[in-house]
């Protein structure tokens, strides 16, 4: 299925979801109609009309969007004329919907059109309509007339959701059966191996019967001679029936594995999925209004949920037509700037510190202060003329528009009142600033759910690491002694088929500021040489040298642990069989590494960055610390850090786990890392349990939590905690050093 027949699937479902909730309105009976929600979903019909490039529809929805609006403001009112030409374009859109075949349809009639007309202007002549044989009944005359003045209010979150439609390729369905069917015959392979295992049972029990028997019988030699015979053929089933379990466990792995790859293909989706649409209707809105633009997209390749994308569409579509009405500038004004005649807008999607970030940035005329300002103080709104960004905030207010007039592309100040309150439902924020050096950038953050990104694991220091392979542009061998020096860092000359050049050399081990370089950790050198990989993100490059190279593989992505590293170098976590792997972010790397000093290059056996303190090593090999969360990410990652500071590392699950161990002697224990939100026993209930037994009472106990109120942290340390550290401002170094002091 191609990306305009997955867009007109989408738009089926989201169409008939407006139409019913415009309906559902209209027909409440005694309880009024929430315009603001109608007018809304008249807003993004025809939005998402233009999308798939129906214009006829978009035709309807834009004069059903100017008939509400005036029912808003409290200058018109749905009277029985009006309510059946709403029910008359409404049938009409869902009849044209429904008649079309990849896109392609009968004209849609234009009665609808006229009747709208009539309403908005009645001095439109009256031409006789033909009946429709799917006309709707007249709705209840609704009579709204609220002050003129009064704001438009966003429409409140329903409280009681419908299920949420889904449109899913036929060929994925048939993917995902046939993976169940694979599954089903593989499982039915155990009833073979039960049953084989039951026979098995029996025989041995006869065997054992047999045996029994012949004790101290004349006929024992003959007899025994049976029973050997017997046992061989008893040992060749057994044998048979395990490598058959091994086969049939085999083939339920592979069949569950394709199972949960097609399943996560029904919920992952490229954005392009979604998003793809939207250049094309974005120049036809362009060519419409004789402007000249340049569409850019990037990322668009980027797997991401499929409902966070649905979620997004309406307001990514809103923030482009934001940047095409309010980017737009006169020829001259754009040759006088030094600007290319047309004028740029870009679409990029990317995943960032394990969030998904969508962008949408023009190279117009950038914000204007100013007119912000004025327009929201007429709309009464409270303006903080000395902060440039509060004033910025103030676009995403319900119904503020900078717009001189009202037509089909801005002026009704709901565009990016969409934008903002669509991403905060999703636990997200968005942000309008200016851009460098020209234009406008409106940025949407979201927490990131998942997503599938090829990426290739490397070792560093003992760890796993997984890189995005798209900025990896190659795997290089560099020659120890022919690095070169500059500006007291380590370089290396690259060839010409790399694109040649001088690029800084840095070692990913030392990216993390921690000197690795002890006894316990011998840097990778074969032969002098080493693994290198040329690394390019935001415009830069750089040699990373790694200890070793494991594989290149597509992975589901998860959000980034709360604790771990450097937030600007994580952007989320792959899981490899049991344990977590750290996805690095690449443009931290690059940003890191530009942050970096002299002897920055750990190739040479010296430091990345600044020269950095040594982190607290443990006082011997025997120091045990025991680590206490109910997070295996959270464990996996703080025995990590220990064990490469030289310390011994014990976990426990929880609270109550961790008091049973100290309580049982097993091993000597000389400081307990715990959380606080844990099941069965939390921290401060591990901490007091602690401190009530004379033989732990003068344990140290570190608690590290993501509860950062100073009420928490009062009753950590009335409680007697040593000491108090949060997840949101974790410094490893930080870390090491209290329990340096401690030990």
């Amino acid at each position: 299925m191609d990306i305009r027949q997955l867009l007109l699937a989408a738009f089926d479902v989201e169409h008939r979801e407006h139409i019913d909730a415009i309906r559902a309105a209209l027909g409440g009976g005694a309880e009024a109609p929430d315009w603001n929600d109608v007018f809304r979903r008249a807003h993004s019909l025809k939005g998402a009309s233009r999308a798939v490039d129906l214009p006829a529809v978009e035709a309807v929805a834009h004069r059903l969007e100017t008939l509400f609006d005036r029912i808003v403001a409290g200058t018109g009112v749905l009277d029985g004329a009006a309510a059946a030409a709403v029910h008359l374009a409404l049938d009409r859109i869902e009849a044209y919907v429904g008649g079309l075949d990849d896109g392609v349809g009968a004209p849609m009639p234009d009665d609808a059109l006229r009747a709208l007309d009539r309403c908005l202007d009645p001095k439109t002549p009256v031409t006789p309509v033909p009946d429709a044989p799917f006309h709707a009944p007249p709705a209840p005359v609704a009579t709204v007339a609220p002050p003129a003045s009064a704001p438009v209010q966003p429409a409140p979150e329903p409280v009681h959701e419908t299920g949420a439609l889904l449109r899913v390729p036929a060929e994925a369905i048939d993917a995902l059966t046939r993976a169940s069917h694979e599954l089903a015959s593989a499982v039915g392979g155990e009833a073979a191996v039960a049953e084989g295992l039951a026979r098995l049972t029996r025989r041995a029990a006869e065997l054992g019967l047999m045996a029994e028997r012949l004790r101290g019988t004349a006929t024992a030699g003959v007899s025994l001679r049976t029973l050997e015979t017997d046992l061989l053929a008893l040992a060749r089933e057994a044998a048979d029936l395990s490598r058959l379990r091994l086969t049939v466990a085999s083939a339920v792995e592979a069949a569950a594995a394709r199972i949960g790859e097609q399943a996560e293909r029904l919920a992952l989706v490229p954005a392009e999925t979604v998003f793809g649409g939207f250049p094309r209707a974005l120049r036809d809105l362009a060519r419409d209004g004789g402007q000249d633009i340049a569409v850019q997209t990037l990322g668009l390749d980027l797997p991401v949920d499929r409902a966070m994308l649905q979620a997004l569409k309406d307001p990514v579509l809103h923030a482009l037509r934001n940047a095409l009405s309010h980017g737009a500038e006169a020829p001259e004004a754009r040759r006088r700037a030094g600007k290319p005649a047309a004028l740029a807008i870009g679409l990029a999607v990317a995943v960032r510190g394990g969030r998904l970030v969508v962008t949408v940035h023009d190279d117009g005329r950038g914000p204007d202060l100013a007119g912000i300002a004025g327009a929201a103080r007429r709309r009464g709104l409270t303006v903080h003329d000395e902060d440039p960004e509060a004033i910025l905030a103030l676009v995403f207010e319900p119904g503020l528009s900078t717009a001189a007039e009202v037509d089909t592309l801005s002026g009704r100040g709901i565009g990016l009142s969409v934008v903002a309150d669509a991403v905060r439902r999703l636990g997200g924020h968005v942000r309008l600033g200016p851009r460098e050096p020209w234009g406008t950038d409106l940025v949407m953050s979201l927490p990131l759910q998942a997503a599938r990104r090829p990426m290739l694991l490397v070792e560093a220091a003992r760890a796993t690491y997984a890189v995005p392979s798209a900025a990896v542009e190659r795997v290089v061998h560099l020659d120890r002694a022919g690095l070169d020096r500059a500006m007291g860092r380590s370089v290396a000359r690259i060839d010409a088929k790399d694109g040649g050049g001088t690029l800084p050399v840095v070692a990913l081990r030392d990216l993390f500021g921690q000197d690795l370089s002890g006894p316990e950790v011998e840097r990778a050198d074969t032969g002098g040489r080493l693994l290198a990989l040329l690394l390019r993100a935001g415009g830069r490059r750089v040699l990373l040298t790694v200890d070793a190279l494991r594989e290149v593989r597509t992975h589901l992505v998860l959000p980034a642990p709360p604790i771990g590293a450097d937030p600007r170098l994580i952007s989320g976590t792959v899981i490899l069989g049991d344990r977590p792997v750290l996805v690095l972010e690449p443009e931290g790397l690059m940003a890191r590494a530009a942050e970096a000093g002299p002897d920055a290059a750990g190739a040479t056996g010296g430091t990345i960055g600044q020269t950095p303190r040594s982190p607290t090593r443990a006082p011997g090999p025997a120091t045990t610390i025991l680590v206490v969360d109910d997070s295996i990410t959270t464990r996996t990652l703080e025995k990590g850090i220990l064990e490469a500071a030289g310390y011994r590392v014990v976990v426990c699950v929880d609270g109550q786990d961790a008091i049973e161990r100290l309580r049982a002697g097993i091993e000597p224990i000389a400081l307990v890392l715990a959380d606080v939100e844990m099941p069965r026993l939390d921290g401060f209930g591990l901490l007091k349990a602690i401190r009530a037994e004379e033989s732990l009472a003068r344990l140290p106990v570190i608690l590290m939590t993501s509860r950062g109120d100073a009420g928490d942290v009062a009753r950590g340390l009335d409680l007697g905690a040593d000491a108090y550290l949060t997840k949101q401002s974790f410094d490893q170094r930080r870390l090491l050093d209290t329990i340096g002091q401690l030990l």
